[in-house]
């Protein structure tokens, strides 16, 4: 079983912010999966197939700095570890659109990120970063809360298909063999 949490915040205030890429890479692969998401208390979810694997997808809809306890009750609702636990996020520090796979590590100051750790108590659980640029002389936690320009709009659109690509290689082939095809 495969948990699958893209990050993000609830409300349309936040819809398509820079912050909300986790929502918009797990909403990709609901949609190339046939993956109904149903919204339940404190989450979005939907549990299917992906390449021929058991899958749950999540959306913490409690703030991004509070996604943690929504991972943890996963794990404690269906029978997985932070080895099948594949994390969707921003980040600040790479150039829009970019995608890396990471098998491990710290936070990296990512609040959501922070969270999951300290709620379930291990790093050691897959993340995809989808990079969102950083902006100039705009403070972070403003700048993460803004729309993609119209400039960027092609990039991230792009970046949600490789995103949900490398998430299916993972799924499919390891962690191994995503990070060499997608780093």
């Amino acid at each position: 079983m495969w948990i699958i949490a893209g990050l993000g915040n609830p409300g349309t205030k936040y819809a398509r912010t820079r912050h909300n890429i986790g929502f918009m890479v797990a909403e990709e692969l609901a949609a190339r999966y046939g993956i109904a998401l149903r919204d339940r208390k404190g989450y979005r979810t939907g549990r299917g197939l992906i390449e021929g694997q058991d899958a749950v997808l999540i959306e913490p809809l409690l703030y991004m700095n509070a996604s943690g306890p929504v991972i943890r009750e996963m794990f404690r609702k269906y029978p997985a570890g932070p080895e099948t636990l594949i994390v969707l996020h921003d980040d600040l520090d790479m150039d829009t659109g970019k995608i890396r796979i990471r098998k491990t590590g710290s936070s990296g100051g990512h609040r959501g990120i922070e969270s999951i750790i300290a709620n379930i108590g291990s790093k050691d659980f897959i993340r995809v970063k989808i990079g969102i640029g950083r902006g100039h002389d705009i403070p972070s936690e403003e700048y993460v809360l803004r729309k993609f320009t119209r400039q960027e709009i092609h990039r991230i659109k792009e970046a949600l298909i490789v995103a949900a690509d490398a998430v299916s290689m993972i799924v499919s082939d390891g962690v191994e063999k995503a990070m060499n095809k997608f780093n």
